[in-house]
């Protein structure tokens, strides 16, 4: 499996031969700049809450042909309201794709589409594929729901946990949140987009050391293999 940040809340996921991209967020990113959506393959788009921030590229990779949009029950409706693909799911439902299995878990957070439409339940997603369990948390914040992940679905190997604080967690929370999910190596996300949520990374990166673990913060277009 190979993650590579696109910046925001935006990842491309490659696993078992297909394409995921997750809440995205390039074109309206000044961080992401250098980012070229026509050169990002995409078989699945994951979409994890309404708001803007994380759905604004979605009809770009959405428009192509074979791509199919994975989000909540009202977000799923909305796009295909606009004649796209859509597999509409909800809050512990889990579904069998060519890559693997995806489940749907709670977030913490509000959800509004760009027009002012209801967006349903903030969620998050747990992939698991080439015998990885990868937690992609989305907009949350701390919330004692993400004790049932190690419980139920088993400990990930990896997390991508929001730390930008203001909207979502901060880096403190986001220690907390790997204790309660039993994962000790962190992909932080939705941190300097924005002025509200610039983060100092030195002092992320030593809060995550003190409490032995590790935060990976990639550069935009770069990326990590798990194995």
């Amino acid at each position: 499996m190979t993650i590579t940040y696109l910046g925001h809340s935006c990842f491309h996921i490659l696993t078992n031969g297909i394409s995921l991209v997750t809440d995205p967020y390039i074109k309206g990113n000044k961080l992401a700049a250098d980012i070229a959506i026509e050169d990002i393959t995409c078989d699945y788009v994951l979409v994890s809450h309404g708001h803007v921030d994380h759905l604004a590229d979605a009809e770009l990779f959405l428009k192509r042909e074979g791509v199919t949009l994975i989000a909540n029950f009202e977000i799923t409706a909305w796009f295909e309201n606009k004649g796209y693909s859509g597999l509409g799911m909800n809050i512990g439902g889990a579904v069998n794709f060519g890559f693997g299995k995806l489940r749907m878990v709670n977030a913490v957070h509000s959800s509004v589409l760009p027009d002012g439409k209801y967006g349903g339940s903030a969620a998050g997603f747990i992939i698991e594929s080439e015998n990885v369990l990868l937690y992609f948390a989305g907009d949350t914040a701390l919330t004692w729901d993400m004790k049932i992940i190690p419980l139920s679905y088993g400990q990930p190997k990896m997390a991508i946990l929001p730390i930008g604080g203001h909207f979502t967690m901060d880096v403190s929370d986001a220690v907390m949140a790997a204790d309660f999910i039993g994962c000790d190596t962190i992909i932080g996300c939705h941190y300097d987009t924005f002025e509200p949520i610039q983060i100092d990374k030195n002092a992320a990166t030593e809060k995550f050391n003190a409490a032995e673990k590790e935060l990976i913060l990639l550069p935009v277009g770069h990326h990590i293999d798990i194995n």
